[in-house]
């Protein structure tokens, strides 16, 4: 379809602003922005250009290039909100699931236990998609037992995580092969949301942590960090000592996995690179 451009708009916003946000955006992502997505991309955007104090998109493609590291974030959340929100970074989930499940089976043995920390969980969708990408990558085996810590520090997100109901649009993108055997479809007062499946609850303890402070709550070494696009707000020192915590709670060779838009150069020696964004512990 043919891209129609609204001169009547608070913010001047062309094809070439689009294609060059969108270009962003899949070069880091993957996800594939059709000619449809360009109000959406206008009206997601628009929020963050007048919080900028910017002009017009021209001015916010700049922005974004030249603060990539501060803003790329923001960016990113504002145009993927409730639709990518389970399984994000799918890359991240198809690595797990395929290979450091596996690895992870072979080296705990028998009745051992796959422990989990998905750090900064906000709403929930990082956790049950740890817990969906677990539960299918161990089916048949029932020896070793999955476990999920997940912590936010807003107490507000993690009562929506520990609820695990999510209005139906969240889950739109997921194959009806998953939304069947996963969630719930409400009915009556509930009709057009969905219940996350005990299975998965189960498996996740939802507490408020302060990574900032001291960890009482943290009471074991885990085999996989999730961590998210949280570093990335942190000053260098607080994110080397952050991840230098990380690698003291992580069992020997485990795993911890960043952002998109979040590295370890340059901070951490602890971790060798073992995918994109995706790190091992080494010492």
């Amino acid at each position: 379809m043919a891209i129609i451009e609204n001169t009547s708009r608070e913010f001047k916003f062309t094809e070439k602003d689009f294609n060059a946000l969108r270009k962003i955006s899949n070069k880091h992502t993957g996800i594939i922005v059709g000619d449809d997505k360009y109000d959406m991309y206008y009206s997601r955007l628009v929020k963050r250009i007048r919080h900028l104090g910017l002009k017009s998109f021209a001015e916010y493609v700049k922005y974004l290039n030249n603060n990539y590291d501060s803003e790329f974030t923001p960016f990113i959340d504002s145009i993927t909100t409730n639709l990518t929100s389970f399984f994000r970074e799918i890359h991240h989930f198809e690595k797990l699931k395929n290979e450091i499940v596996p690895e992870l089976v072979t080296r705990i043995g028998s009745n051992g236990s796959l422990k989990v920390w998905s750090a900064g969980c906000s709403t929930g969708e990082e956790p049950y998609t740890i817990a969906i990408t677990l539960l299918e990558a161990l089916a048949g085996n029932h020896q070793i037992k999955p476990s999920i810590f997940a912590s936010d520090i807003d107490t507000t997100v993690l009562a929506t995580a520990s609820a695990g109901i999510y209005d139906i649009s969240r889950i739109e993108s997921l194959p009806m092969s998953m939304k069947k055997k996963w969630f719930l479809k409400g009915k009556g007062k509930m009709a057009g949301r969905v219940r996350v499946s005990p299975a998965l609850r189960n498996i996740i303890s939802f507490n408020q942590v302060n990574l900032m402070e001291q960890w009482p709550q943290v009471r074991t070494k885990f085999h996989i960090i999730f961590c998210r696009n949280v570093v990335i707000y942190f000053d260098r020192p607080t994110k080397q000592t952050l991840l230098n915590r990380y690698a003291d709670q992580l069992e020997d060779n485990g795993y911890l996995i960043l952002g998109h838009s979040e590295s370890l150069q340059g901070l951490s020696d602890r971790f060798e690179t073992i995918g994109k964004t995706i790190y091992r512990k080494i010492k």
